[in-house]
């Protein structure tokens, strides 16, 4: 009789990425369904339930069929078998929308093009953590959390958040949510989450009543005034800018990220080192009230 180590060794390289899929989607978000898969991959129904029967048969003590969901749900055993479950894999495939986090050959690169990226330290929690605060976003339910502030002022209580979406600046990751005891939506930075639980009650706020989220300004930049001529015709081509204006929108509450992630001068008086700052903003007037923090008197 062939073990199921040996069946999950043997499985094809376009199986194991359904697979994958299957465990990601069940860990992060709670519920895996028949759709999910389908529509994922664009297959029928029928070859979604022969990939969600053969998971079952590979890793049969994960998932468990929960009516009232019409889909399969994380056991209290779940282990991960097929996909790195680990928020640095995890995370940015959410970000670049891939179904499968690894290639069929991890030796070489599959496009057969050398792409290095900078060694930077994973600011993440762990995937526990992750994984409950994903939950909360999937099923619009409130999370209890334990958070570190680097704010005096905010002691590291048990608060109640409604988190509706992540945003990934390029440097760490957020957590946008309404913050039920400040009557307010923030910004919490996703590796100073010490504890997180998804709970049984629907949020009561959503993305719809974020108004910095949902509103989009157009943010304008120019080159800085203070670099030669030649630096800021490159700077244009660079960001495809026009007449010595480089545009281009954004949400209200990313505003600050963009400008920092940019490098760009926010002093009044362009005071900053051109050549480290080499970008200024030309509607300060009306883009610093949503982003005060990223700018310099």
């Amino acid at each position: 009789m062939v073990s199921k180590e040996k069946m999950r060794l043997d499985v094809k390289w376009a199986t194991r990425q359904r697979l994958q899929y299957i465990e990601i989607m069940a860990y992060y978000t709670g519920v895996v369904t028949r759709s999910d898969v389908a529509k994922a991959f664009d297959i029928s129904d029928a070859a979604a339930t022969k990939d969600l029967k053969l998971y079952g048969q590979l890793a049969p003590d994960n998932l468990l069929y929960k009516h009232t969901v019409f889909g399969f749900v994380p056991s209290e055993s779940f282990r991960e078998v097929f996909a790195d479950l680990a928020p640095a894999q995890v995370l940015p495939m959410l970000a670049a929308n891939l179904t499968a986090n690894s290639s069929p050959d991890i030796i070489s690169s599959v496009y057969g093009i050398p792409v290095e990226t900078l060694p930077l330290p994973h600011r993440l929690p762990d995937k526990r953590i992750v994984a409950q605060i994903l939950r909360a976003i999937k099923t619009r339910s409130q999370l209890q959390a334990v958070y570190y502030s680097l704010s005096d002022r905010e002691s590291r209580e048990s608060r109640i958040l409604e988190p509706h979406a992540l945003v990934n600046t390029g440097l760490r990751w957020h957590v946008r949510a309404y913050n039920t005891t400040t009557y307010d939506f923030r910004d919490f930075v996703l590796s100073r989450f010490i504890e997180a639980q998804r709970l049984d009650v629907l949020a009561e706020s959503s993305a719809a009543y974020d108004d910095d989220w949902s509103e989009v300004v157009t943010l304008q930049l120019s080159p800085h005034p203070r670099l030669a001529a030649r630096k800021r015709a490159s700077l244009l081509i660079d960001y495809q800018g026009k007449d010595e204006v480089i545009e281009f929108q954004v949400r209200r509450a990313l505003i600050g990220y963009v400008l920092q992630r940019l490098g760009v001068d926010t002093s009044a008086d362009h005071s900053l080192n051109p050549e480290a700052y080499q970008l200024i903003v030309l509607n300060r007037d009306e883009i610093e009230p949503f982003a005060g923090w990223a700018f310099l008197s």
